[in-house]
């Protein structure tokens, strides 16, 4: 959680690229970016240098010797207008080509990338609060990096045009903690925006995994063949891919891509999905994949990427994905054959459903999480449903932390369902048996199977009650009478 000193300094620069012109959120957030990113270099080979001192060996280097004012802690020490001339006509440009990999994501979605900053003061000021930032350098696992970006993003207070909207950090992470990566998995986040779900599952594996990063073949892996994501915005695509390099993976696979096109050719390639596609985002009919309208023949965005999930998987490929409410109860061809390939062909695991001020203030949309393992051959025997009712934050637009949070215990109980077999249809978690859910035309809405146990209350008989009432009529005429005489007014 962001504290209020950084909440505060964020706050202080936005300003100071608001009242300098840059106004468009989006805008503002890949600047501040651009500056975050080129501060992570310097301080990166900072840590390299007293690592290679310490130790007594060599290390690959970001800036050569002839590049060392390119270097935050110099260019931060110059002049306004010195500093400005650095930064725009050199570091820029230096971080626009640094891989020298043409075909790397930063490289790609870099390449258009624009300095904004428009004037030398403004750079000097920006820079000089970015510094005082609370952060702490050359520490890539510190959680106050992400805590910052995050809130940065969370500036961006607008649904886009193709139905997304930003997933809060607390379900990305509950996601993730549910699915528990492993060093060996290769993740995709179709829709990945920001890169959210796959920083977050990079830093999972930081957390639990450390001896990962001790042996070079899964260190290669990790920060060459693990991450893949893809996104329709330049824009989101140049800020995910600098969130991935920021939270330490070096070369993410981030592509430029409509991932329900003819052109995403992924087929059995990943391992886990984690993802939070569009809802009723626009969507060119005729460019869908054929093979995903074979699956479930339809415009809803939200149905197709379940078959891409289901495509792109391999078997025993796991999935974690954000659906609408609809796509678990719609009585449409579509919705029911989508439903049905991943019931009887696959294996179902959970349905979490989610209160819908989760996504507020972006949108009030009533979700759930589906859980489910791509098999190819069935396997789903009952499905676990949990009725999420609170997840730490107020379900109104305001959204400040509250006491009451479902998601310690949705993570504890779905690694223990071996305990959740005796739970009554009255309590936040139960199994509902297969045979069911086909004789219910594979509705997965937990309204249907969830049972309310209502209260008998016994009230007093009218004549009880009215004398009670006449009763309580009496005691006032006395009190007032009381009153008067104290008072000393006329009865």
């Amino acid at each position: 959680m962001i504290t209020g000193e950084l909440r505060s300094k964020v706050d202080k620069i936005w300003e100071i690229f608001w009242t300098g012109g840059i106004t468009n959120p989006l805008s503002v957030i890949e600047q501040f970016t651009y500056l975050l990113f080129i501060k992570g270099l310097d301080d990166k080979q900072k840590e390299e240098e007293r690592l290679a001192e310490f130790v007594g060996t060599d290390f690959n280097k970001i800036f050569n010797d002839d590049q060392q004012n390119l270097r935050w802690h110099k260019f931060k020490q110059m002049s306004a207008t010195e500093m400005y001339d650095t930064v725009s006509k050199k570091v820029f440009p230096f971080i626009k080509t640094m891989h020298g990999d043409k075909d790397s994501a930063f490289t790609k979605y870099m390449d258009d990338a624009i300095f904004m900053i428009p004037t030398p003061q403004m750079l000097e000021k920006i820079v000089t609060n970015i510094d005082r930032l609370p952060v702490k350098e050359g520490n890539t696992t510190d959680d106050t990096k992400g805590d910052l970006y995050e809130y940065l993003l969370s500036k961006v207070a607008t649904a886009g045009t193709n139905g997304q909207f930003r997933t809060p950090r607390h379900i990305i992470k509950m996601m993730v903690d549910l699915m528990q990566p492993t060093p060996t998995d290769i993740i995709v986040d179709p829709a990945a925006g920001s890169a959210g779900f796959l920083v977050e599952a990079g830093e999972y594996l930081k957390r639990n995994n450390e001896d990962m990063f001790t042996i070079k073949e899964l260190k290669d892996h990790y920060h060459n063949e693990m991450f893949f994501g893809n996104d329709m915005d330049r824009t989101m695509l140049r800020i995910g891919a600098m969130n991935m390099m920021l939270h330490g993976v070096d070369r993410p696979n981030i592509e430029y891509r409509d991932s329900l096109s003819e052109t995403n050719k992924d087929r059995e390639k990943y391992t886990l999905v984690l993802a939070n596609p569009p809802f009723k985002g626009s969507l060119d009919y005729d460019s869908v994949s054929a093979d995903l309208l074979k699956v479930t023949k339809t415009k809803k965005t939200e149905l197709l990427f379940l078959a891409l999930f289901l495509r792109t998987l391999k078997k025993g490929g796991r999935c974690a994905s954000i659906v609408p409410d609809g796509v678990l109860f719609g009585s449409s061809n579509a919705h029911k054959s989508i439903r049905k390939e991943i019931v009887e062909n696959h294996q179902l695991q959970a349905i979490i459903s989610m209160p819908s001020g989760v996504f507020k203030p972006y949108a009030g949309v009533s979700t759930a999480i589906m859980i489910f393992t791509k098999t190819g051959a069935g396997g789903t025997d009952k499905v676990w449903f949990y009725d999420m009712q609170a997840d730490g934050l107020s379900l109104d637009d305001k959204r400040q932390q509250v006491e009451e949070n479902d998601i310690p215990d949705i993570i504890s109980r779905y690694h223990n369902l071996e305990n959740e077999k005796d739970r009554k249809r009255t309590e936040k978690s139960f199994f509902v048996p297969k045979d069911e859910i086909v004789k219910n035309e594979y509705d997965l809405s937990i309204n249907k199977y969830k049972e309310v146990e209502y209260d008998r209350v016994e009230y007093d008989k009218p004549s009880v009650i009215m004398k009670r009432i006449d009763e309580i009529d009496s005691e006032i005429k006395t009190l007032k009478a009381e009153l008067k005489m104290l008072l000393n007014l006329d009865l």
